[in-house]
């Protein structure tokens, strides 16, 4: 028993919304962000109003905003996951191949993407392999993890059967080796280091002993 339920405080495990709020309070001023579909597509509805980050989808659009009201919604634009978004003024779309070469070239300060399993070295696995999966598929996130200067992963903590999605190694075929350095799930911050996970920020209520309890992954205060 951890000295929470000791204490009988029940943690609270955050909503998609607020762990798209949580990412988008640590992106920097400045920065050119691309957002992977799920969760992260979340973020660009989250950045401060009076903060400039500059955010990328890789179907061709830099400077990319918020959602739209559904009377606002411009049926051409959409980001990577179909769904209506709005253009920051000074914005710009262009082709997909553009796209990729701002990718590839290294102008990607940071790229926020979901995952089915991150591993305690920073391996991630975030495409399916069944026939029934129609998405995500083998694509961008690829490119994404290799070009982009950052990755953080940002999802569930664990699966709806309750088994850990932070793991010693993924058993999933992998998208990238290495490449993630932080992860946001709905318990807690974590960055990856040679150690194992170090803990970051954990949600009220919860321990490091009770994180630990849903973790596979090692994890260190």
């Amino acid at each position: 028993m951890t000295e929470q339920q000791t204490a009988g405080i029940t943690p609270k495990p955050l909503n998609r919304l607020q762990m798209a709020q949580r990412v988008a309070a640590d992106i920097p001023e400045g920065w050119c962000v691309n957002l992977g579909i799920g969760v992260p597509t979340l973020v660009a509805d989250a950045i401060p109003a009076d903060r400039e980050v500059i955010i990328h989808s890789e179907n061709g659009i830099l400077g990319m905003g918020p959602a739209p009201a559904e009377a606002e919604r411009d049926p051409w634009l959409i980001n990577a996951g179909k769904q209506h978004v709005t253009l920051r003024p000074g914005g710009s779309y262009f082709h997909h191949a553009d796209s990729f070469a701002l990718v590839r070239g290294g102008h990607v300060d940071l790229c926020v993407l979901g995952a089915y399993e991150v591993a305690e070295n920073g391996d991630f696995a975030n495409w399916a392999t069944s026939d029934t999966e129609a998405a995500p598929a083998v694509g961008g996130a690829m490119d994404l993890a290799a070009g982009a200067r950052r990755i953080w992963v940002v999802m569930e903590h664990t699966t709806r059967e309750g088994r850990p999605k932070l793991v010693r190694a993924c058993s999933y075929p992998l998208t990238a080796p290495a490449a993630v350095s932080r992860i946001y799930t709905n318990l807690a911050v974590l960055d990856v280091t040679p150690d194992g996970l170090k803990v970051v920020e954990l949600v009220p209520g919860l321990d490091l002993a009770g994180l630990r309890a849903v973790t596979e992954a090692r994890v260190v205060g």
